[in-house]
């Protein structure tokens, strides 16, 4: 119950390793803020965490998303001590067939939601003295193969501004750091099964959205002293 009074908020939050962490988040004694699109699946959610918890819906691919959810967190509870970018999109596809239309959305989403997101909640942590953000990223990021370029790009991008930020706010009492998944078995790869593409969790036994969640508790539960920059996560059977 370290984190019992903490305000959290986790993107992502409808399925997945989203909602496996606002559970986690939840039974280490915080309030959380789930966000995601279903309005109905996120009201079930914060009945279940209670503590406080509250529903969010918004598309973060919209450019005003980050804004309405920074408001909406300081509204209600006056401080967000934790957030976590976990929302994500795949489209894979190598030249041939990658849809072009996918692109505009995995960018919104995938980066510029987490850059506009890191970047409210920091001002307001930075003003406060104290907070903590934590981006998901993936193994992807460092991993270069035919059909990942675009979400493996963006990943990398993602931990470049994570890092940019992490020494930027250096000092300041608020920490960031990077959770980096290998393969994992979530809704992510939905769109690659409904094209009937195998999902890279039908090639190897994949982690649960639990094992994920673990990491990013384990980076919320450690004190104000320390920084825990980067936890990065294999499946057992992962050869990235």
């Amino acid at each position: 119950m370290d984190l019992d009074g903490k305000i959290a908020v986790v993107t992502g939050a409808s399925s997945g390793i989203g909602a496996a962490t606002a559970r986690a988040l939840a039974q280490a004694g915080a309030s959380v803020v789930a966000v995601a699109r279903r309005v109905e699946v996120l009201s079930v959610l914060a009945q279940e965490l209670g503590r406080g918890s509250r529903p969010f819906a918004v598309d973060m691919a919209e450019p005003e998303a980050a804004q309405a959810l920074h408001d909406f967190v300081i509204g209600q509870f006056g401080r967000a001590d934790i957030v976590v970018n976990n929302a994500g999109i795949l489209h894979a596809g190598r030249l041939d067939g990658f849809d072009l239309d996918r692109l505009r959305p995995m960018i919104a989403v995938n980066y510029e939601a987490v850059v506009r997101t890191s970047t409210l909640f920091a001002r307001t942590m930075k003003a406060a003295g104290c907070g903590q953000i934590i981006n998901v990223s993936s193994i992807g990021a460092n991993v270069v193969a035919p059909g990942i370029g675009v979400y493996g790009g963006l990943k990398r991008a993602l931990e470049a501004f994570t890092d940019c930020l992490r020494v930027e706010l250096a000092g300041s009492g608020v920490k960031v750091g990077i959770v980096a998944p290998g393969t994992t078995s979530t809704e992510i790869f939905d769109d690659m099964k409904s094209r009937g593409q195998p999902g890279w969790d039908s090639f190897i036994p994949p982690m649960q959205p639990e094992d994920v969640a673990g990491a990013i508790v384990y980076m919320a539960r450690q004190p104000a002293r320390t920084n825990l920059a980067r936890i990065q996560v294999y499946a057992a059977a992962d050869a990235n």
